[in-house]
This record gives structure tokens, sequence and C-alpha cells, in this order.
């Protein structure tokens, strides 16, 4: 097993059991909302694979349509409580807390919403802790409701729609499903793409911009 027990969507899935797609909505809404680190990116992939072999019984539509649901209502919370607690709740500490509300976090999210705008908030979906505390420095910022909202949306249809759709059609593939647990690592390598793309279009433009300069 590459990924330890507690933290392998397979086991958190077949723990859940008849609550899965439930349960898995509450963990994609404390992961863009509550920020909480959770393999949001490989629970979407693997409830994909597990609809599409019978064991959630509910149609992919209504699946794509709770997860994405709750993927927005996360965001929109966390957005909220940015504008309440932010501040003082990113603050260095030691223990638990320390760790998981490191400044850092903030910091990094801050200058990667800076330097994309409005595409952070469909980009950082795919992006793994970027995704949870993106919404809060939204908030934080104090960025206007109605354009958070608007491209918050968008990401969230993209990556609940996208990621669980590509583990409904892939779920079947012999390959994928005897090596689940490096598939999974590997979905978190794969959303790091989108930023890597982003970096060489913005490094290409700046290097335009100082080409023309001289």
């Amino acid at each position: 097993m590459l990924l330890p027990s507690w933290f392998d969507p397979e086991v958190i899935i077949n723990w859940l059991g008849p609550y899965a797609l439930w349960g898995v909505a509450f963990i994609v809404f404390a992961e863009c909302g509550l920020f909480a680190i959770l393999p949001g990116d490989s629970l979407l992939f693997t409830i994909g694979i597990f609809v599409a072999l019978g064991s959630i019984d509910h149609s992919m539509v209504f699946v794509c349509t709770v997860l994405t649901l709750a993927a927005v209502l996360g965001n929109v919370s966390g957005y909220l409580l940015g504008r309440l607690i932010g501040p003082p709740l990113f603050r260095e500490r030691r223990g638990v807390l320390g760790q998981v509300f490191k400044p850092s976090y903030v910091e990094k999210t801050r200058i990667f919403l800076d330097r994309y705008g409005s595409r952070a908030l469909v980009l950082a979906r795919f992006v793994p802790i970027v995704r949870t505390f993106v919404t809060l420095v939204a908030g934080v910022s104090r960025m206007s409701f109605r354009h958070f909202i608007a491209y918050t949306a968008v990401g969230g249809v993209l990556w609940a729609v996208g990621v669980t759709t590509l583990g409904y059609y892939l779920g079947n593939v012999s390959f994928i499903k005897n090596n689940i647990d490096a598939v999974l690592v590997l979905i978190v390598g794969v959303s790091l793409i989108p930023m890597a793309v982003e970096f060489l279009l913005a490094r290409r433009r700046r290097q335009r911009r100082q080409a023309a300069a001289v």
C-alpha cells in the first residue's frame, strides 16, 4: 500500500458503507471549506470507480451533482470563515493546530491568488493544499463575493464532475483496478499539471514583455 489505511480512499468509502456518497460529500466540503488536508482528488476518482462497479446505488448525474454542490458550498463556507476569523486563526503556534494552520500556507496561497487572479479560483481546485486555503485567502482579502462565487462554481464543476467521471470511465480498466494505490498517487501528481502549465505560460509572457521593453 502506498497510502496509509486512514488516508486510503478505498478504505474510507468501504468504511462508510451505504453512506459512502454522503460521507465523501462531507469530506469534499471539509477540504474545500473547513481547511482540512484530505484526499479530495483520489476520493472523487475512487467514488467514480465504485459507481461504475455498481457498489454505489446512485446515478452518475446524481453523484456529480451532490459532489459539485459539496465543493461549491465548502468554498463559500471557507470564504465566509476567511472574512470572519482568518487572520487570528493562522498565526504561529505549536502543536497540531500549528501544523495544520501554518501561516506559510496562507502566504503561499495569497501569492498564488495575487499572481493568477480569477483563474486561481479555478486552477486551485486541482492543486492540493492550495485548494484548501485559497477560499480563506479570498475571504481575508475581501474579494467581491459575486466575483468569487462565479469562478469558484466553474472550478467546482470542472473538478468534481471531471475527476469523478474520469474514475467512472477508467475504473474498469484492469491495470487501474489492479494498481489503484499507484494510480491515486499519480492523480496527485497530475493535479499539479495545470499549475506547471500556467507557470510556463506566465514565464513566457514575462520574457516577451522584457524582450519588447529592450
